[in-house]
């Protein structure tokens, strides 16, 4: 029963990191990307977001609490997973590895971008274009967000290889590679994408 209840928590973590919290993150990723356009087109598209109907309850329930379990559980797993890249070092071995660090890496970026961005909302700042461009005036926090952009990346597009495993839809040897050239793919492309959106607001 344990093993089983250990079974279901794995293949709900797997789910949850695509479904929706990688749903989320793509449109996230969508939405900032406006800024390349102008301080006008983010504004727009920050602005209809923040106006959708019944927000507080897709925040709550299709957002953060997906994203809570996701990472807890996550953490978890990291902190027991035992590592052999000193004994095997394969290239799936030390994606498996990344996994784990960008996952805390993200955890930790995740909490701090919350709090800049959404508490401070909550507490009667608005988040424009001219408050982002104010929190990357500092290079640390380039830094920081550039790190933390690009390991919420990897761990989105390193771990929809594992779900497609997870899930039984690459089965095969050769599926599996294919798989991971087009989740290296899109982690080229989404990064290129997070660059310039980083960018935009300096």
């Amino acid at each position: 029963m344990k093993k089983d209840h250990g079974y279901f928590q794995r293949r709900l973590h797997s789910l949850l990191g695509v479904i929706p919290v990688g749903i989320f993150l793509l449109q996230h990723l969508l939405v900032n990307n406006f800024a390349t356009r102008s301080p006008e087109a983010f504004n727009a598209a920050a602005d209809f977001m923040a106006n959708l109907p019944f927000r507080y309850f897709l925040e709550i329930v299709v957002i953060f609490l997906p994203i809570l379990y996701h990472a807890l559980y996550g953490i978890h797993i990291a902190l027991t997973s035992k590592n052999n890249t000193s004994t095997y070092g394969y290239f799936r071995n030390w994606m498996f590895v990344l996994q784990r660090v960008t996952g805390v890496i993200t955890f930790i970026f995740i909490g701090w971008h919350v709090w800049q961005t959404r508490v401070q909302a909550q507490l009667g700042q608005h988040v424009d274009y001219d408050m982002m461009a104010g929190i990357f005036s500092n290079p640390f926090m380039i830094a920081f967000y550039t790190v933390g952009v690009l390991s919420t990346i990897f761990h989105f597009t390193n771990g929809l290889w594992s779900f497609c495993i997870s899930w039984g839809i690459t089965v095969t040897p050769h599926s599996q590679k294919i798989a991971s050239y087009a989740t290296m793919i899109l982690f080229a492309g989404l990064a290129i994408v997070s660059i310039r959106t980083i960018l935009a607001f300096i």
